[in-house]
Formats: structure tokens, sequence, C-alpha cells
């Protein structure tokens, strides 16, 4: 008796799952979408691109051009390095009782090193000018998008 039951339902639901057919509607598929996930796609897209073009820091080299506390003296080095080389950055700094001043942002030691003697050169300060390592500020390069792709 208990075979037969079990016999009966297992052909049951056989018979309505065969029932259960896919109906072809002519391969049309619409999709309904917020529009608001396309807006939010590209101002991911370009927070992406503007995360990617900033500052970003790394191990380096820095020269160290004065460490006096004379704060005039050091103000004057100052303005002659701008004035010399307005594209590097400065780096000042007061620790008690010398002001510091740090110069520039190179990745490689040669690069230092040959700004260094063109410092020594023209004499812009009395005593010795020091490459030290920090951590430096290094700015991404830029792309050249007009190139073309490999294919």
């Amino acid at each position: 008796m208990m075979r037969s039951f079990f016999f009966l339902a297992f052909m049951i639901a056989g018979f309505s799952a065969a029932a259960q057919r896919p109906t072809d509607s002519g391969g049309v598929v619409t999709i309904l979408k917020d529009p608001r996930v396309d807006i939010l796609g590209k101002k991911m897209a370009a927070y992406n691109e503007d995360l990617s073009n900033k500052v970003h820091t790394g191990k380096g080299y820095r020269l160290m051009v004065i460490s006096t506390s004379d704060r005039d003296f050091a103000m004057k080095v100052r303005s002659q390095l701008y004035q010399l080389f307005p594209d590097q950055k400065q780096y000042m700094s007061y620790q008690v009782p010398n002001i510091k001043i740090k110069f520039g942002n190179y990745i490689a030691k040669d690069d230092a090193e040959k700004v260094r003697k063109q410092l020594i050169a023209i004499k812009l300060v009395p005593n010795n000018i020091y490459i030290v390592p920090e951590t430096i500020e290094i700015k991404p390069e830029k792309k050249d998008n007009s190139a073309p792709l490999d294919n």
C-alpha cells in the first residue's frame, strides 16, 4: 500500500513538472532599471579619475639647504630659492632655535645631487647642502590618451 502511494505521488509530481514548460515570447527581454544607477556610475568613474590624478607620497630625497637661527637670512635664502627654482617646492620648519629649509621632491638621488651641485656653484649658502631621505610628494605622470591601442 505504501509503495503504491509513493509511486502515485511520484507520477503526479512528474506530470506537473512537465506541465510547466517555458513559453517563447519572441526573444525580447525588457530591463527595468532606475536611471539614477547610470548617474551614480558616471559620478564614480569621474571620482576614480580624479583620484588617480592626485599627488601621492613615497620614498625619495630632499635637499637640506639651511638650518639657522637667523630668521632674516633664512627668509633671504628662501626667496632666492623661489626665484631660481619656481617649479620646486620648499619646506620650512621651525625647531627651537633653528629654522630649517628643505627643498625639492626627488625620487632619484642622482637628480637631487645635480641640483645640490647647482646650488653649491651659485654659493647660495655658506655651509654645505645635504641630501636627506624623506617621504616626498610624487605627482602622477600625465597619461597620453591620443596614442592608438595595439591590436
